[in-house]
């Protein structure tokens, strides 16, 4: 079994902080026992706050970096190189641009003492709330809620009785004090992410402290403008695609090690492995490079002043699915090849295999956006909430 820190191929050339160094590093110290713990510990959570996994994406005028959605997006696949829970984690810092649709004078309260805040949430199912003095009374029960054991706020999806439907669901924003995380998160993959079921019980929740998720922004830059859910499906398959790196770079690392115990060539001898691992490099560099593309050329027309297009829109969507599928795919191969080294529980392979093979089973990266992309692209209307 391989502990060893290893730096990703296609990432050799990026530069990483002090501080993301530490992160990075602290990773890989602890990462046996997020399974264990059903979460990323208080010291991966503060590690990831000085990183600036969660000041990325906040707004200057709040003190935060406001930094393009590359840059994010490469920082969350680089810790999931490290780790697939802990990168699933750092992904929902992307909440900082949920949030931004709330209002201006509610965020200057949010970052009233810095911009390191940490927001986790559930959306699903939502739950009706009621008018009562205050704001709206929320009680219910979600499920999903990534990351929340090391959250400052917390957000649950509601509907409200007497008000007009919305195709995007509303989010009610909270203190994570006034919220029961059951912790019942038992899954075969990202076992450490933490996403517990949440548990509201009569709590008043001011109504400019809910948003629409999806819905327009309160701030004003080339950021902001940035389709939110198609964000929200990049950062969850950027996820798979850290992963995928990571699988690919240990079974290299195996295949000139140890002989079969049948006698038979190393790994690295045998034909049939050299071609996969070929075959998976070439995939793994082509989406990513894929999903950069889009997605540097979408925001490039964002700074222009230019609005995207539904197409360039469903462009990131299909990038998102397809990287999420390479890396589940890639995964699995490193993990087949691996033979019975890899079937043990403990073996970074498994991890591995399984913590892929659960990012694709995400709502936003599901199989249905491969036609919904399609439409898009033949010049077909949209399916209802997509792009």
């Amino acid at each position: 079994m391989s502990g060893q820190m290893r730096l990703a191929t296609p990432l050799s050339s990026e530069t990483t902080t002090a501080d993301e160094d530490l992160l990075l590093v602290a990773i890989h110290e602890e990462r046996e026992s997020f399974a264990q713990t059903q979460q990323v510990s208080p010291r991966i959570v503060d590690l990831m706050k000085r990183a600036g996994v969660y000041r990325m994406l906040v707004a200057k005028q709040f003190g935060g970096d406001e930094a393009s959605p590359a840059q994010f997006l490469k920082l969350i696949e680089r810790i999931s190189i490290a780790d697939g829970s802990v990168g699933w984690v750092a992904s929902f810092g992307v909440s900082a641009m949920y949030l931004a649709s709330l209002p201006i004078a509610t965020l200057e309260t949010i970052y009233a003492e810095g911009p390191d805040v940490i927001f986790a949430g559930g959306l699903f199912p939502p739950q009706p709330a009621r008018h009562a003095p205050g704001g709206l009374e929320i009680s219910g029960r979600w499920k999903f809620g990534s990351g929340c054991t090391g959250a400052d706020l917390i957000g649950v999806g509601i509907t409200l009785a007497d008000g007009k439907a919305s195709p995007l669901p509303r989010m009610a924003v909270m203190p994570s004090g006034q919220v029961r995380i059951e912790r019942n998160w038992d899954v075969i993959g990202l076992q450490g992410t933490g996403s517990h079921d949440l548990i509201v019980d009569k709590v008043v929740v001011p109504e400019g402290w809910t948003f629409i998720r999806g819905g327009s922004s309160s701030l004003d830059s080339p950021l902001y403008r940035y389709p939110s859910m198609a964000f929200a499906a990049q950062v969850l398959a950027v996820v798979g695609l850290g992963v995928a790196r990571a699988a690919l770079d240990e079974i290299s690392h195996m295949a000139g090690g140890r002989k079969s115990i049948t006698g038979a060539p190393v790994l690295a001898d045998r034909a049939y492995v050299q071609t996969e691992v070929a075959k998976a490099e070439a995939a793994l560099r082509s989406a990513r490079a894929f999903f950069y593309e889009v997605t540097e050329d979408a925001y490039a027309d964002l700074v222009a002043g230019d609005a995207l297009s539904t197409d360039k829109i469903a462009l990131l969507r299909l990038a998102s699915t397809h990287i999420a599928r390479v890396g589940a795919d890639v995964a699995r191969m490193a993990y087949t090849l691996s033979g019975t080294t890899g079937i043990y529980a403990a073996h970074p392979l498994a991890r591995y295999a399984q913590d892929a093979m659960v990012v694709v089973q995400h709502a936003f990266l599901s199989e249905g956006t491969w036609q919904n992309a399609g439409r898009v692209l033949l010049g077909l209307e949209s399916a209802p909430g997509f792009p």
